[in-house]
This record gives structure tokens, C-alpha cells and sequence, in this order.
């Protein structure tokens, strides 16, 4: 059922990719426009067997720098990028991470170093799964920037009570896995 899995995400992804070429290259010029950086983001997370990888995002957020003596830099987000956030079309480009294999539709969210590089024993199962576009720790915390900006200490929180709670939903993704909740969630995604 595994093949099944990377077969229908090798074909999912280039039938999407070739609906979707042209209005992510318009995305692409828009985001570089209003950010004035590549409108593509790269960034380094760890995915299966805890290897990192580079994620392909849209850019959202504009950096300027505000102080010139630490020069500290601070990120706004850009309108543009309120919308792609709020779209999931800033995810879009990573239908290029499932064609070179580092990433599925459904599986764990990958993280930044730190985190998921870090897990221990048993929690160790989540990295030998490929890291997911969507999942089920996605969708049960679909709203965490809400949820973080509630709080008084959003990393402590995030730290102490997010964290583990996705590791748990992903654990359980991974230990009962089944082609037909991938499925599932992927529906669920688009909001279906």
C-alpha cells in the first residue's frame, strides 16, 4: 500500500503542477514585487530519518532591518501573503519537494532543527515516514497562529503544549496508517 501511496503523490503532483504552473509563476512574480526578495522561500527542515531538506514555500513575510547598530531584522507580512497564508497557496510549491521525494501529500508537518531532530525512543517513528503537506496534526491545529498569538509566551506554549500533542496525533498517524485516511485527509484539506 506504501507504493500505492508514492505513486498516487508522484501523479497528484504533476497533474496539479500542470493546472497550476501559471498561476504560481503569477504568484511567484507577485510575492517577489511586494517583498522585493526571490518570491520563493527556501528553508531548511528535517524530514525522513531525520535528514534535512530544503522546503519550498512562497515568500510571505518582508524583512527590513530597524536598527543599524544590532541590525536586528524584523518581518512583516506582506498582504499578498495574508491571502497565501490564508489559501494554503504559500504551500504550493512544494509539490516540488513530492517530486524529488522528500516530502508526501499526508504525513507529518516538517519541522526546523530543533524539534523533530530532536525526538526520542518511541516518538522516533514519526521520522520514518515522509514529511506531509497535510496531516492530522495539521488539521487539529489549523488555526495555531490564533492560538499563539492568545498566549502570553508563544514559544513556551508552543514548547509545552503544542508540540507534544502533534507528536502524539502524529505517532498515531503513523503507527495506524492506512492509504484511505490519506485520502481522507486530503479532502479534508480542500474542505471537502
Amino acid at each position: 500500500m506504501k507504493v500505492l501511496k508514492g505513486i498516487f503523490d508522484y501523479i497528484l503532483a504533476i497533474i496539479l503542477l500542470l493546472l497550476l504552473f501559471v498561476p504560481m509563476a503569477f504568484i511567484w512574480i507577485i510575492t517577489t514585487l511586494e517583498t522585493k526578495q526571490n518570491g520563493l522561500f527556501i528553508q531548511k527542515r528535517i524530514g525522513e530519518k531525520g535528514k534535512p531538506f530544503n522546503i519550498y514555500k512562497f515568500r510571505t513575510l518582508k524583512g527590513t532591518y530597524t536598527n543599524s547598530v544590532t541590525t536586528e531584522k524584523t518581518h512583516q507580512l506582506t498582504k499578498f501573503g495574508r491571502f497565501l497564508i490564508k489559501t494554503k497557496l504559500d504551500e504550493t510549491p512544494q509539490l516540488f519537494n513530492i517530486l524529488n521525494g522528500t516530502m508526501s501529500f499526508v504525513g507529518p508537518r516538517p519541522d526546523v532543527t530543533g524539534y523533530a531532530d530532536e525526538l526520542k525512543g518511541e516518538d522516533r517513528i514519526i521520522l520514518t515516514v515522509k514529511p506531509g503537506i497535510t496531516g492530522p496534526a495539521q488539521l487539529a491545529y489549523r488555526n495555531e497562529n490564533e492560538i499563539l498569538n492568545k498566549v502570553e509566551n508563544p514559544l513556551k506554549y508552543n514548547d509545552e503544549v503544542l508540540w507534544p500533542d502533534k507528536v502524539r496525533i502524529n505517532k498515531d498517524y503513523v503507527l495506524n496508517w492506512s492509504f484511505t485516511k490519506d485520502l481522507e485527509y486530503l479532502l479534508k484539506t480542500v474542505g471537502l
